[in-house]
């Protein structure tokens, strides 16, 4: 494996449990096939781990003691019998061509194909994202499941609503024609909440479906009841001669939470966005030559270590190797980010899928498959994706012992009715009860979060600020420290002409018309630069009579009957030219941020050329208001030399720089803050960038970057200007207080209404809560919250 494939699979925590045996990196050759996994949370485990349990004739090994004991305690549950019924096979070793889904919350739930988990009744998703993907058949089932029905939610609950409109017209049917339409509603568009509603307490794990599947079997249960046998109900209870029934009120929570999982799948399918991009770089074929000397294009998967494959100009590295014939510039801008070429000789590495820009290669294969640079960051950035905990964990835990209080209020109210109530004690216990639950109901509660959040997202799109999560928008506003890429982030991300030094008798003018004359020749972004310079300046170029470029040092040619050499100082080392007296000068360029060029006529140098890439004018004012909203600490870190990333630093006055970082670095360095318990932000353009934009607690990528690089991350700069960085910290702020505010009023309908439905006022006031006005306290809190959050649309967002 290479460094850096080393370093990125151990400069990542684990899961949440003992990491001692951990290994995650991705299978590495024929020998990595054969090592066993972990059949609890599927982690690769190394061959002598000490955590080990024979099961069935089979030897399983786990990464920690705590997989182990989740095995012991049920071995079945972790293991998949097979036909000839030899040994138990673990799940996470599935058949080729299945595709293994787990719960973002509990990772350690695995199956083959989609489905809940049974822990938190959350849709599982992928482990691995495909490239080529079909439609998520859960999303399809629950669109249909929302749309189809929704004209009978809409019908029934006008009925509802407008029931003395109707009462002339429909008389005693009408409790029947609301049975009509709210059944198909109820129970086959809210079919799968009854599902995990049953497994939350077949697995004694109350969430969130224990409530909806409670409330809405409350409201639909009774309503049924109330209408087959309406004798049963007191006559205080009966509105124009028949008792009051909430069809209405289940198919509402039917249709809304359909609602709410439809966008939330859509929502979370765009995780594995930056994956498939990753895994879209990769070319699909490969150009082999064979021993006699013919060559063939062959599918990528086909190639072997140590096959030679030609790379033509303009086509991709299929795989990880070492260039045996032919020089190039490669644009590595995927690996480090950087916009300029790297040159590439005989002798030098390449790594796939980056891009041959100018000269033919022949490589040799020495890495492929999971061992490539590039399956490592992709691995990378599925890990910290699969590392982040969702938000909705808390609510989870809340909602457990939110469960357990209302399912015991709603027995507590039906047997202290039932047992000391007046008579009909037990009518009234039983629809006392059904009002707590109704009331309960988490509608509100279920629309607090997801509101805002819909509102803030929207109005943040205004200001060119992309977020992609509520977690992005909830920890944003808790960040003290934010590290950025340098090429695209600060700067502009592509090279211009910085300034032109003639020795004495040399005017600048002179020395770059001549520079420029002989860089016409040259495709190298450099070139470009200088090129265009000149120009812009109407200088009269010469057509060279002879150009030679030597790949990372320079080039050569005759300018005007004369030679002309403009390059580094190895090239002026290798021509003799004596270039020390301008040493001086061209140090200071370079502590400018440029990239200096010696150039020399007739072996005589006569002046420098220096190409920069400029920092954005609006970056020093996004610092500093960056600065003002509490981010004290700034940290570069960019794969560009130590010496022009120090002199960017000192210009922007950021005095924490790192220069010459690999993707894992950056990744390790997110780590290592978060740590420190510092909660990071991570802000960059690049695909080098990706890793450490999935770990950052805020991943901020600029929209003049790469899609990688946005996948990645939680946040997106539409205009790729920091500025929107301060945008984005009042956007969080604003939201988040508007969530709090919406919590509060759904606990506040809650806590002044389950005990009116309780009837604990009943002894002073002689009034009981009916399940319709609990219906109608639930709909006020929803209402109440999206009123709320609507307010967002009218936030003031300033940059500066």
């Amino acid at each position: 494996m290479s460094e850096t494939g080393h370093a990125s699979a151990h400069g990542r925590p684990g899961h949440d449990h003992g990491h001692e045996e951990h290994d995650r990196r991705p299978p590495a050759g024929p020998a990595a096939e054969a090592a066993p996994t972990d059949p609890v949370c599927g982690m690769t485990v190394k061959p002598d781990s000490p955590h080990h349990l024979q099961f069935e004739g089979a030897d399983y090994r786990f990464c920690s003691a705590h997989c182990l004991d989740k095995f012991r305690a049920d071995p079945a549950r972790y293991v998949q019998p097979v036909e000839d019924g030899a040994h138990a096979q673990p799940q996470s070793q599935a058949a080729a061509g299945d595709v293994e889904y787990t719960c973002p919350m509990h990772p350690e739930v695995r199956q083959i194909g989609p489905g809940s988990c049974p822990k938190c009744g959350m849709a599982l998703e992928p482990v691995m994202p495909e490239l080529e993907e079909g439609a998520n058949p859960e999303l399809a089932d629950f669109r249909r499941r929302f749309w189809w029905p929704l004209p009978a939610t809409i019908l029934v609950t006008v009925i509802a609503m407008l029931g003395g409109l109707f009462d002339p017209l429909l008389g005693a049917a009408r409790p029947w024609i609301e049975l009509l339409l709210a059944t198909p509603v109820v129970l086959w568009g809210g079919w799968p909440f009854f599902v995990r509603w049953a497994q939350s307490i077949a697995n004694r794990s109350p969430n969130m479906w224990t409530l909806i599947g409670t409330g809405v079997i409350a409201a639909y249960g009774y309503s049924l009841v109330a209408t087959l046998a309406p004798g049963l109900f007191p006559e205080s209870f009966r509105m124009g001669g028949h008792v009051a029934v909430y069809f209405e009120a289940a198919a509402v929570i039917v249709s809304l939470t359909l609602l709410g999982q439809v966008l939330e799948l859509k929502a979370r399918a765009e995780t594995g966005a930056a994956i498939k991009a990753l895994l879209g770089l990769a070319p699909k074929t490969a150009r082999r030559i064979n021993a006699d000397g013919g060559e063939e294009d062959i599918p990528l998967t086909h190639v072997h270590m140590g096959d030679r494959l030609r790379v033509r100009p303009g086509e991709k590295v299929p795989v990880d190797g070492i260039v045996l014939e032919g020089a190039s510039a490669v644009d590595e801008s995927m690996l480090t980010g950087e916009p300029m070429p790297v040159s590439k000789t005989p002798g030098d590495r390449v790594i796939g899928a980056t891009l041959n820009t100018s000269g033919a290669l022949v490589m040799q294969a020495e890495k492929i498959g999971s061992q490539t640079v590039l399956a490592q960051i992709v691995q990378m950035v599925a890990l910290a994706q699969r590392s982040r905990a969702p938000m909705q964990r808390m609510a989870d835990r809340v909602a457990g012992w939110f469960v357990v209080t209302v399912v015991a209020i709603a027995a507590l109210t039906f047997f202290g009715w039932g047992l000391f109530g007046p008579e009909p004690s037990w009518a009234y216990g039983f629809i006392n009860a059904v009002a707590v639950l109704i009331i309960a109901c988490p509608c509100a509660l279920g629309l607090a979060t997801p509101m805002s959040v819909m509102v803030a997202t929207g109005r943040a799109a205004s200001e060119g600020v992309l977020f992609r999560d509520a977690a992005a928008i909830e920890n944003l506003r808790r960040v003290d420290t934010l590290i950025v890429d340098k090429t695209g982030t600060l700067t502009e991300g592509r090279p211009v002409f910085h300034s032109a030094l003639g020795a004495p008798g040399w005017e600048e003018d002179q020395v770059l018309r001549v520079a420029a004359s002989l860089d016409q020749g040259s495709e190298h972004p450099l070139a470009h630069a200088i090129v265009a310079e000149a120009r812009r300046r109407n200088l009269a170029l010469a057509k060279p009579e002879r150009f030679e470029s030597s790949s990372g040092i320079g080039v050569r040619g005759v300018v005007e009957g004369r030679p002309v050499v403009l390059g580094n100082t190895a090239l002026m080392d290798d021509e003799g030219v004596a270039w020390k007296p301008l040493a001086g000068q061209a140090e200071a360029l370079r502590h400018e941020g440029a990239s200096v060029m010696v150039l020399a006529v007739d072996r005589i140098p006569v002046g420098l050329v220096a190409v920069a890439d400029p920092i954005k004018a609006t970056t020093a004012d996004a610092l500093r208001a960056l600065r003002e909203h509490g981010i004290a600490r700034i940290v570069m870190a960019t794969g560009d030399g130590l010496t022009t990333a120090r002199a960017v630093g000192r210009q922007l006055g950021i005095d924490e720089v790192m220069g010459e970082v690999k993707p894992q670095d950056k990744d390790a360095l997110v780590a290592k803050l978060q740590g420190e318990g510092h909660v990071v932000a991570m802000a960059g353009d690049g695909i080098n960038d990706a890793p450490a934009l999935a770990r950052a607690d805020v991943g901020i990528a600029m929209g003049t970057g790469t899609d990688v690089a946005m996948s990645s991350a939680q946040l997106t700069l539409v205009k790729g200007d920091l500025r929107g960085i301060a945008a984005a910290l009042r956007i969080s702020d604003d939201t988040v207080r508007n969530m709090h505010q919406n919590l509060a009023f759904a606990f506040a309908y809650n806590a002044l209404g389950v005990p009116l439905a309780a009837g604990l006022l009943y002894p002073f006031t002689g009034l009981l809560l009916s399940p319709m006005v609990a219906a109608l306290a639930m709909s006020a809190s929803s209402v109440s919250v999206v009123t709320n959050a609507l307010r967002l649309r009218r936030a003031r967002l300033t940059h500066l």
